[in-house]
């Protein structure tokens, strides 16, 4: 690709996105801004022009397709052409299944995977021209295992990894030079636990292990430069992904007995509190890239995460347990009722 010049990081105001755009301009990138909330947008701004960096931020819905389109427009105009594109946005509902709003599901799905084939479009539309460019799509370990009290992001995830390999083989038939990379990433501390939808009774919180933002930002950062295929960021995640093959029952159930808990700390939930499902809640307030679990933010080797290994390992045999359980109650139906 040659030296790239220009990137476009939608959900560019705050978590990943904001620490991916900053990670861009160090590498010497001019970075295009794409987001809701314009006091986070101004400030990510600032973090690239203080990197010594053009930015552009842009007030856009990526639900939005021809919003979406238009920006990638005026990014063109105004910075040149698009190398890199990054389609990172995402909202979501914590809440079990059942008690998400259909007009939520949608909401959650429109933005979340949508805005990427929206973001993918619009720069393929620009670089399959001139035959050259790099898009990243921003995944996660729930792309491959859903959980409870997830079922909107996970769907959305899900949606995004096939829409990803259907790309990407289409690339590859037409000997296209633009390459697609999807990055998987664990849970990561940034303010979204503190702005999604959500129902549950008390505050969420990521799954450990938990890692930095700017520690996602490296590895998307390092697929626009090399367009590698995919990857899966932190070892726990990759045993993760590999048990959906292996063995996913017993992951099916693990999950099941570990995530709900496990997504919600010990503080009741704030009723009042602001999300940013149907509009921006960093309007009038700049987020920044960080939420609030930095102490436990440091991946596997996460103390508190260590501490948690005794009791993972019990929770995986009980759920061997569970799933052999599940199998033999299976073949006695079968059995009972003469199908099979």
């Amino acid at each position: 690709m040659g030296q790239p010049r220009t990137a476009v990081v939608t959900g560019a105001s705050a978590g990943v996105g904001r620490a991916t755009a900053i990670a861009l301009a160090e590498r010497g990138f001019d970075v295009a801004l794409l987001a809701r909330g314009r006091q986070g947008l101004d400030a990510a701004a600032r973090d690239v022009e203080q990197r010594g960096r053009r930015a552009l931020p842009i007030e856009v819905d990526v639900a939005d397709a021809r919003a979406v389109d238009a920006a990638a427009t005026q990014i063109e105009d105004e910075l040149g052409p698009i190398d890199v594109w990054v389609n990172d946005a995402m909202t979501t509902v914590f809440a079990w299944s059942w008690d998400v709003h259909p007009d939520e599901w949608k909401r959650a799905t429109e933005v979340t995977y949508l805005g990427q084939v929206h973001g993918t479009l619009a720069a393929l539309a620009r670089m399959r021209p001139r035959d050259r460019g790099r898009i990243v799509n921003v995944g996660s370990a729930l792309s491959y295992v859903g959980i409870p009290l997830q079922g909107p992001y996970c769907a959305a995830k899900f949606a995004c990894r096939g829409f990803f390999e259907s790309v990407r083989s289409e690339l590859l038939h037409t000997k296209s030079n633009v390459t697609i990379s999807m990055v998987h990433l664990p849970a990561v501390d940034t303010p979204q636990f503190d702005w999604c939808e959500d129902r549950l009774p008390n505050r969420p919180q990521p799954v450990a292990p938990i890692y930095e933002p700017d520690v996602a930002a490296r590895a998307i950062v390092a697929a626009a430069l090399d367009g590698r295929r995919s990857s899966v960021l932190g070892s726990w995640n990759r045993l993760v992904v590999a048990a959906t093959k292996v063995a996913p029952g017993v992951l099916s159930h693990f999950v099941a007995r570990t995530s709900v808990d496990g997504q919600q700390t010990d503080e009741p939930r704030h009723a009042d509190r602001p999300a940013n499902l149907w509009k921006p809640v960093d309007d009038d307030c700049d987020a920044g890239a960080r939420g609030r679990f930095g102490d436990d933010a440091h991946g596997f080797l996460t103390p508190s995460f260590l501490r948690m290994l005794p009791s993972t390992a019990t929770q995986l045999a009980r759920a061997a347990g569970d799933t052999a359980r599940e199998k033999f109650d299976v073949v006695v139906r079968r059995t009972t009722t003469g199908s099979g």
